[in-house]
């Protein structure tokens, strides 16, 4: 599926997302919608000892009129980077390359991102690094409605929605008490596969 993909922006988001990303040569990423609330945007999921786990960013919305996604600030009010960096840490410590990437999370993690899309681009850069995946990212310049436009995820891929996606399984952290859990924040299959990660899209 050569050529370009609108996504949304999205918070360490799920294997499917990269998945898409990785056949794409161009990828544009919304930031004129209305923001989606529950949505990837602002939230992943890993893996925990009991199971999947949210993370959410908290973030500033307005009383009356809805917000454009570019727009969204993020709430630090809520120390939700000390909150993500311990989750994070009790569930991939054990992880055979959790030491080698971490820190390049913690460090984005911690430079107080005013915006929540340049907070997720800044994440999402990092990873497509990590994954040696090499399409071409940009935002869109205006908003494009539902239909209108071919190769269109935005919506699709949602934590409100069963994924279709079909990925590989791999050994993950709590394997033997949880089974396999598919389709987790892409930082679950680097945390347990490193340099394969790639090869799992």
């Amino acid at each position: 599926m050569a050529g370009k993909i609108l996504v949304s922006s999205a918070y360490l988001p799920p294997v499917e997302y990269f998945s898409l990303i990785s056949k794409a040569d161009e990828v544009l990423v919304e930031k004129e919608e209305n923001y989606l609330k529950q949505s990837y945007r602002n939230r992943c999921y890993i893996h925990s000892a009991h199971g999947p786990q949210i993370l959410s960013v908290p973030v500033y919305l307005g009383s009356v009129h809805k917000t454009l996604t570019k727009d969204i600030r993020i709430d630090y009010s809520k120390r939700w980077q000390q909150v993500h960096s311990g989750a994070l840490k009790a569930a991939y410590n054990s992880s055979p390359y959790f030491e080698f990437y971490f820190e390049s999370f913690e460090r984005i993690f911690s430079q107080n991102h005013i915006f929540l899309l340049d907070l997720n681009m800044e994440l999402t850069l990092e990873i497509l690094k990590l994954l040696k995946i090499n399409s071409l990212l940009s935002y869109t310049a205006d908003f494009k409605p539902i239909g209108s436009v071919k190769n269109d995820y935005r919506y699709s891929i949602s934590p409100k929605k069963a994924s279709q996606y079909q990925g590989k399984e791999y050994i993950q952290v709590f394997n033997p008490g949880n089974g396999f859990i598919p389709n987790l924040t892409i930082l679950d299959l680097i945390f347990n596969t490193g340099p394969e990660s790639g090869n799992y899209l």
